[in-house]
């Protein structure tokens, strides 16, 4: 087996498909494929992958993905059907005059990660959804400096701040409660304040913050809307894009359905939660192309 080759571990029941980043002497250094995680094996605990499609990881990950991009296109549909019935012009008879065409303003993501292909990931998910979206990979130390400057420069409507976090193993006295055994959770919360001090309405700019085994409640008490990872557990590498999407484009006239976009996550309840925020999806008249388009 050589860097580059996709590995199971056999005393991990296969569980997670990883990418070898680097091998010392017997040991190999991995970064998981679907969920962040780092971890290291014994070369003899590995099995390589042949066919990545045909990986428990894979199929699971994949047919979830999938059915979170029916939803949210379904809820797109019906968000668009209800647009279109608002838009119904009434003449002073009382009659429906005419149908106006409209455009959407969907909320603006900015996307901080820590690890450059997990951010290429998200980036193509976003795009995918149709969700403006600036993203930067800055290390997880670096990110709560670099807000000063993009925060003003991007102006977004949702910021997601991630990357890799773990409980530190072999640590005497581990507590779970303690930000001193996390590997990022401090550097996530502190980036959390820095961006609540720019902007202190939780309605006004949303936060997505964490990674695997995040420190849940620190983040939330730093002024998070939305964190991971409440039950310490790995979070997929795509759920915090899973819950920005549910926000840029829920209207600012409502809230965001909880269960909905917990639901939306691979990980679930265990690995996200967050408190009640509002959309950020706005609608506006006329369509000045479709207008012009018309004539």
């Amino acid at each position: 087996m050589y860097r580059g080759d996709l590995v199971t571990r056999r005393s991990y029941g296969e569980d997670v498909v990883f990418e070898i980043l680097d091998i010392n002497r017997q040991l190999a250094f991995l970064r998981g494929v679907e969920y962040r995680l780092f971890a290291d094996s014994p070369m003899h605990d590995l099995n390589k992958v042949h066919d990545y499609r045909l990986t428990k990881d894979y199929m699971r990950s994949h047919s979830r993905v999938q059915q979170t991009h029916r939803l949210i296109q379904q809820y797109r549909r019906e968000q668009q059907e209800t647009n279109l019935q608002n838009m119904i012009v009434i003449n002073e008879q009382d009659e429906e005059q005419e149908l106006q065409s409209y455009f959407e303003v969907p909320g603006k993501v900015l996307h901080l990660d820590g690890d450059s292909r997990y951010l290429n990931k998200s980036l193509d998910l976003y795009n995918q959804l149709r969700v403006p979206v600036e993203g930067h990979y800055i290390q997880e130390k670096d990110m709560p400096d670099q807000l000063y400057d993009l925060l003003p420069k991007a102006k977004p409507d949702v910021l997601v701040i991630t990357g890799h976090d773990s409980l530190i193993k072999n640590r005497r006295n581990r507590d779970e409660y303690s930000l001193d055994s996390y590997k990022n959770s401090r550097n996530f919360a502190k980036a959390v304040k820095i961006a609540r001090e720019y902007e202190k309405n939780k309605d006004t700019l949303m936060i997505v913050a964490g990674a695997c085994q995040s420190h849940f409640e620190a983040l939330l008490q730093a002024g998070a809307n939305f964190a991971s990872s409440p039950q310490r557990i790995l979070i997929h590498a795509l759920d915090p894009v899973q819950i920005a999407s549910k926000i840029s484009y829920t209207s600012i006239k409502e809230t965001v359905n909880m269960s909905d976009v917990i639901s939306y996550t691979i990980s679930g309840i265990k690995g996200m939660g967050g408190i009640e925020s509002r959309g950020s999806y706005r609608i506006g008249l006329p369509n000045i192309k479709k207008s012009e388009n018309n004539h």
